[in-house]
C-alpha cells in the first residue's frame, strides 16, 4: 500500500507546473527596506494640468481657425457652389496647386457640385424693348 502512495506522489510531482523561482534583490542602502514613489506637491501639480489644458484648449482653437481657412480658400476659388463640399485637408492650406487638384477631382467625381451662373437673358431684370409703359402714356391712350 505504502508503495501505491509513493508512485501517486511521485506522479503529481512529476505532472506539477514549476513555478519559477524568485529572485530577491537586496536594498543598496542598508536599512532602506522599501522606497515611496517620487511625488509631487499638489500645487505644482494643479498648475501642470492648467497649462496642459491651456495648450489643448490653443491647439483646438487652431484647428477650427485652420478650418475655416481651407472653407475660405475653397471659396476663394468659385468652382464650388458650397465650399464646405471639399472635405478639409491640412495640405491644402500650404499648396494652392493641391487645393486645385482636390477641386478638379471633386468635379470630376461630382460635377453637380460645381458653381452654377446664370448666362444670357433668364427673363429677369430689365430687357433691351423699346415700349416703356408709364402713367402718362395710359392716360394719353385713355383720353383718345
Amino acid at each position: 500500500m505504502t508503495a501505491d502512495i509513493e508512485s501517486t506522489e511521485t506522479a503529481t510531482e512529476d505532472t506539477a507546473p514549476e513555478t519559477p523561482e524568485v529572485e530577491t534583490t537586496e536594498p543598496e542602502t542598508p536599512g532602506e527596506t522599501e522606497t515611496e514613489p517620487e511625488t509631487f506637491p499638489r500645487e505644482y501639480v494643479q498648475k501642470l494640468r492648467d497649462e496642459s489644458a491651456k495648450y489643448r484648449q490653443r491647439a483646438g482653437k487652431t484647428d477650427e481657425l485652420a478650418k475655416r481657412l481651407h472653407t475660405s480658400l475653397v471659396a476663394a476659388t468659385g468652382r464650388l457652389a458650397d465650399p464646405s463640399d471639399l472635405p478639409y485637408d491640412e495640405a491644402h492650406l500650404d499648396d494652392e496647386e493641391a487645393l486645385t487638384a482636390a477641386v478638379d477631382a471633386l468635379l470630376a467625381s461630382k460635377p453637380h457640385l460645381a458653381s452654377r451662373k446664370p448666362m444670357g437673358d433668364v427673363g429677369q431684370g430689365a430687357s433691351g424693348d423699346g415700349n416703356v409703359v408709364g402713367l402718362a402714356g395710359l392716360l394719353r391712350a385713355g383720353a383718345a
